[in-house]
């Protein structure tokens, strides 16, 4: 009490340092809040259908060219979101770095040497080659963060999730103009950790990605969904794991797109459809690793 009391007093005493204080700080929360995390996504921030559900607990992160509701509980991004557009001829083609960071935001302190040796690749939910491609050394150096990182299997990593990721910017962000990507793990009811940590990291049994378009006044939004198990040889056609966003909501226990009107949103998270996306093209696309 005589603490909060000193602070009362400081603050009557020096209103002139305290005031320019307080309005940077709250014009800094304004900024984040209404203007930089909704510039990163579409229809809505991604939210836990229950509350009291401490599996579907986040604390969102904003990267460059990407934003992450995190799981300090898991050692998991539980959600990912990211927006693609076409690639210029001219776009940077940088190395990739060689080590993946531990976030200074994370509570847990998840690094790269935690996934040493534990049978499991460092799977990026943002990737890469889209982050470094359109955002820079920035976008690719948050991209190598840890809270941006789930573990995979490398058959899942290397093969049929990296033909995806291909599919997703060279064919679907070309054809459409813009397509705003959500992805994220999906969990068993008692998942295993990784061993090799210190840290608490849960193994996902699959993962999910979400497609979307920008609904415009001549054209409406599409949607196309993918869950993908660790399980998979990686030779599979994508066609395989087409799924509605309806099951990967109820997979995953977050509710996506709450923004759209009720009619819109039903439809698009209850329906399937290829046809918009001409997912024959690339069903069979191969791998560019062995």
């Amino acid at each position: 009490m005589n603490k909060i009391l000193a602070v009362f007093r400081f603050i009557q005493a020096y209103p002139r340092v305290i005031m320019p204080i307080l309005t940077l700080l709250l014009c800094g929360y304004g900024y984040e809040m209404l203007v930089a995390r909704p510039a990163l996504m579409y229809q809505g921030e991604p939210k836990a259908i229950s509350d009291f559900n401490t599996n579907t607990w986040f604390r969102v992160l904003r990267n460059n060219g990407f934003i992450v509701g995190y799981s300090d509980l898991r050692g998991n991004p539980l959600w990912v979101e990211y927006a693609l557009t076409p690639v210029t001829d001219n776009a940077p083609h940088l190395k990739r770095p060689s080590r993946f960071q531990t976030d200074w935001r994370g509570l847990n302190r998840v690094s790269h040497d935690d996934y040493t040796k534990s049978g499991f690749d460092r799977g990026h939910n943002a990737p890469n080659h889209a982050m470094s491609t359109l955002y820079g050394k920035y976008g690719q150096a948050d991209s190598f963060l840890m809270t941006n990182i789930s573990p995979q299997r490398p058959k899942l990593n290397q093969q049929i999730w990296q033909r995806l990721e291909e599919a997703e910017l060279s064919f679907f962000a070309k054809n459409f103009g813009k397509v705003w990507v959500i992805t994220g793990p999906i969990f068993g009811n008692n998942s295993e950790q990784i061993s090799s940590s210190l840290w608490h990291i849960d193994i996902p049994k699959a993962f999910y990605k979400i497609y979307i378009t920008e609904e415009s006044d001549s054209k409406p939004a599409f949607a196309l969904a993918f869950i993908m198990p660790q399980t998979v040889t990686g030779k599979e056609p994508l066609s395989q794991f087409v799924t509605t966003i309806d099951t990967v909501e109820a997979q995953t226990g977050l509710d996506f797109l709450s923004d759209f009107d009720d009619k819109t949103e039903n439809h698009l998270e209850g329906t399937i459809e290829t046809v918009p996306w001409n997912l024959n093209a690339i069903n069979k696309i191969p791998s560019r690793y062995p």
